[in-house]
């Protein structure tokens, strides 16, 4: 079968795309032939050994992938030969065959894509579980997104909506916000022009923002905390700007207010069945059309330098996905 490999650390040229053999199920595994792989920003790290994660090598990128059951180990109740079904696996998809554990996988809804079925684990798993169980985000709250137009942002303002709550988009263009506004969001915030936790506090009444999601650290973390509501919650996704923030603990004791770590990885390990719940939900919206995800660009398996250089330029609205 065809495999993207990385067989040394360095950027998406040192991919190749090689014949290597295929696998097959054992006890409680699941053979699926892969349609599609999703692409994530940290595939661009974890290949030049830059990921908390690193794989032995050669190993392939893709954490999320959506296909068909070639074939099922022995214990495997869920599933049969010829189920579409989508799973995230931690990595290794872009190739044409995964064997992934049967917890990981979900049937994919009749009238649900391949394609959108793809996009669904990673970030808007992250998302809805920052949202629904760190940030027990409520119906008529108002939510902070940071980093609104990356791929997690792009989701949690897509699930804000969904979830009731009135949403406040946060990025560094207005071209980036435009996109927000199709996205779903209610108030932009333009952090490279505006003071943002000035724009926060008064679109948050002068009380300030009940839930604030934040992907990016660096500076623009301390601004929006100061801008959270009495008993907000502050979530940490990540630290795409870079530096990891150092936020005055005096904050939270002045509003009441939560710091809530999310390691949606680490989750889908401890609390596998809580996490393929989520992803039901995800996919029952996905199929009655309450969830649209947004597919930025489709490549082949062999044009993956392409597709992850465009992510790395963070020329991105929405997923990269290789299709097989």
């Amino acid at each position: 079968m065809r495999a993207l490999l990385s067989h040394q650390p360095g950027p998406p040229s040192t991919l190749v795309v090689e014949e290597i053999d295929k696998p097959s199920a054992k006890k409680g595994e699941v053979l699926v032939r892969v349609n599609v792989a999703a692409l994530n920003f940290f595939d661009c790290l974890i290949i030049e050994d830059k990921y908390q994660f690193k794989p032995p090598r050669p190993f392939s990128i893709a954490a999320e992938m959506s296909g068909v059951v070639e074939s099922v180990g022995e214990g495997v109740e869920r599933f049969k030969v010829g189920d579409r079904v989508c799973g995230y696996v931690q990595g290794g998809t872009a190739r044409e065959y995964v064997v992934a554990p049967e917890v990981v996988l979900s049937h994919i809804p009749e009238g649900v894509s391949d394609e959108h079925a793809a996009c669904v684990m990673v970030t808007y798993g992250t998302s809805y579980h920052a949202l629904k169980d760190r940030g027990e985000l409520k119906k008529g709250e108002t939510l902070a997104v940071l980093g609104a137009s990356g791929g997690v942002g792009q989701a949690a303002v897509e699930l804000g909506k969904i979830m009731g709550a009135r949403v406040v988009a946060c990025a560094s263009s207005d071209d980036k916000l435009a996109f927000c506004r199709e996205c779903g969001a209610d108030e932009t915030v333009n952090y490279a022009t505006e003071d943002l936790k000035a724009r926060l506090k008064e679109l948050g009444g002068g009380a300030g923002m009940d839930v604030i999601y934040d992907p990016v650290g660096g500076d623009f973390s301390e601004a929006a905390f100061r801008s959270i509501a009495w008993g907000g919650r502050f979530l940490v996704i990540g630290f795409a700007a870079g530096p990891i923030p150092k936020i005055p603990l005096n904050l939270a004791l002045l509003k009441g207010a939560d710091l809530r770590g999310v390691f949606w990885g680490s989750f889908t390990m401890r609390e596998p069945q809580v996490n393929r719940q989520n992803i039901d939900d995800l996919l029952g919206w996905l199929a009655d059309g309450t969830l649209k995800p947004h597919v930025d660009s489709v490549f082949a398996l062999e044009e993956a330098e392409a597709a992850l250089n465009k992510i790395a330029a963070r020329n991105v609205k929405g997923k990269v996905l290789l299709k097989l």
